[in-house]
């Protein structure tokens, strides 16, 4: 009696599923997502006959087989979704002064130097001209729009502040008068502080001023207002070729995880973090400002992480002081080792500091895990991206490691909920 071609379609399927769950078996783990098309009809019937609480079927077919990965990683939850309302601009419309700054030192300082100028700006009805982004070298400027997106920043801010895209030719920047605000700048300052100035001059050129301290009070990060929100969270976009590029090196370090069956793990770990003289203890008990190769690796070893763990480290060229961690782990590289080759590389230049910058803090944002081996405003910013998509898995190292248990070293600013992306974010 010949077969129905139905009956040996679901043949095959039923084969092929439990040769792929035979060979998860084998391996003593379920990856920590496959992702399999097969007939919806059939997928119903698997889940009947085999009542597998962790695999769930959307409307598209896609089955989803959940299950513990090897190691301490957890996966991503799904991500938030922004619950600010638009911010409305302040009454009395527009003056016709200006704001005028510039993105500096990097893309963990660039997030809170624009909300700085969009607060200032708004609460003072002046227009914002677009920022450039100044280098760590003298004359060594570029248009805001080489590294983000001019459309997007203009339109997340339409309606709320008025964006000129050029200074105005009669202004001088040397004659301009330069206000210093700080970091996370209040209503209040700006009334008795910066105000009155604007009043008079008509024209300001602000400058963000951080803390000289690495580590960062977190009841300052308890609350943002709904501009602020918007302002560090919604405005900044790579542009879209260096965003394909990042993208490239990101998925670059997925596919040497899968290889691994495990997570990537972005540290945030440089030769010259180390022979800075921040690097000594802190008076907190079993913690550092900043830990180095050694103690990073045997912080991840005693947290369970496998030898195999692919590793990313802010690092540009390898040195000999990291040596001790690929000792541990010789899946460890740093940013010339997995930079895209041909014309790619030639947009992202990692010699230049800004790009290699860039790649970091956007990298250590994507990352499967993120280890901060340094406090300081690149780990406050980072955090804030990874809470907004979800990505909470952030460890913080310690010099004692007696806990097995990865919970024991999640950043406060997740267990404590103390970052302001959780005011900005539900």
């Amino acid at each position: 009696m010949a077969m129905d071609v139905r009956q040996i379609v679901a043949a095959l399927l039923t084969v092929s599923m439990f040769v792929m769950l035979g060979n998860m078996i084998k391996r003593d783990h379920f990856d920590s997502l496959e992702v399999i098309v097969f007939d919806r009809s059939f997928l119903i019937w698997f889940l009947n006959f085999g009542k597998y609480k962790a695999i769930k079927v959307s409307k598209q077919g896609l089955v989803k087989v959940i299950g513990a990965t090897k190691g301490v990683w957890k996966g991503d939850e799904d991500a938030l979704k922004p619950c600010w309302n638009k911010p409305l601009p302040k009454e009395g419309g527009q003056s016709r002064g200006f704001i005028i700054f510039s993105l500096t030192d990097g893309p963990e300082y660039h997030v809170s130097q624009i909300a700085d100028a969009v607060v200032v700006a708004t609460y003072l009805g002046a227009t914002l001209v677009l920022p450039h982004i100044r280098g760590t070298k003298p004359r060594d400027t570029r248009s805001f729009g080489e590294i983000y997106n001019e459309k997007k920043f203009v339109k997340s801010l339409d309606g709320i502040v008025r964006i000129a895209k050029y200074r105005p030719p009669q202004l001088s920047v040397k004659k301009l008068t330069a206000v210093r605000v700080p970091n996370r700048v209040s209503e209040a300052y700006i009334a008795t502080n910066i105000e009155p100035v604007f009043k008079t001059k008509g024209n300001l050129s602000l400058e963000t001023h951080f803390p000289s301290s690495t580590t960062m009070n977190a009841k300052e990060f308890e609350y943002f207002d709904s501009l602020s929100c918007l302002a560090m969270f919604g405005t900044l976009e790579l542009q879209s070729e260096l965003k394909q590029v990042v993208g490239l090196m990101v998925e670059r370090l997925r596919a040497l995880s899968r290889k691994s069956n495990g997570p990537f793990v972005a540290v945030d770990l440089r030769v010259e973090m180390l022979e800075n003289k921040e690097c000594r203890e802190s008076g907190d008990f079993g913690k550092l400002w900043c830990y180095n190769a050694v103690e990073v690796g045997e912080f991840l070893k005693g947290i369970g992480f496998h030898k195999n763990t692919t590793i990313y480290l802010t690092q540009s060229g390898w040195h000999s002081l990291l040596d001790p961690l690929r000792q541990s782990y010789p899946k460890t590289y740093p940013k010339e080792d997995i930079r895209p080759t041909g014309k790619k590389a030639k947009l992202l230049n990692i010699e230049i500091s800004e790009f290699a910058k860039i790649v970091d803090f956007h990298i250590c944002s994507e990352s499967d895990v993120f280890v901060p081996a340094k406090s300081g405003l690149f780990y406050t910013n980072v955090v804030g991206k990874r809470i907004a998509s979800r990505k909470t898995q952030i460890l913080v190292p310690s010099k004692t490691t007696s806990s097995s248990s990865s919970d024991a070293h999640i950043s406060p600013y997740i267990s404590k909920k103390s970052h302001s992306a959780f005011s900005c974010f539900c």
